[in-house]
């Protein structure tokens, strides 16, 4: 994604993750054309969501999965907790934004 997020935006995203339940799960299998088309739907829907990693346990391959899901979805990752990824992509729509970030 062109735009990348200042601190106080992922911050706010995270913020807004919080109570929000997983969109897709990474597994055993990694990153299949399946789960990106699962990941791309969710972003479309609802512009921030929530991936967790069911398999990996080490922080550095959970954080190059992140990076290549965010690549492949033109997605923004707003954060990591733990075994999820929060990512963010804003609707193109300009009337179908949910989400309206601080400047």
């Amino acid at each position: 994604m062109e735009q990348q997020l200042k601190g106080s935006q992922r911050k706010y995203l995270r913020g807004l993750a919080h109570d929000l339940n997983p969109a897709a799960a990474v597994g055993q299998k990694g990153i299949t054309d399946a789960l990106l088309d699962e990941i791309k739907e969710s972003l479309e829907a609802s512009e921030l969501i929530k991936v967790k990693f069911v398999e990996f346990k080490e922080k550095e391959a959970k954080k190059e999965l992140t990076e290549e899901i965010a690549q492949r979805t033109d997605a923004c990752v707003a954060g990591m907790v733990g075994h999820v990824a929060i990512l963010y992509r804003r609707h193109p729509d300009a009337d179908k934004r949910k989400i309206r970030l601080p400047s």
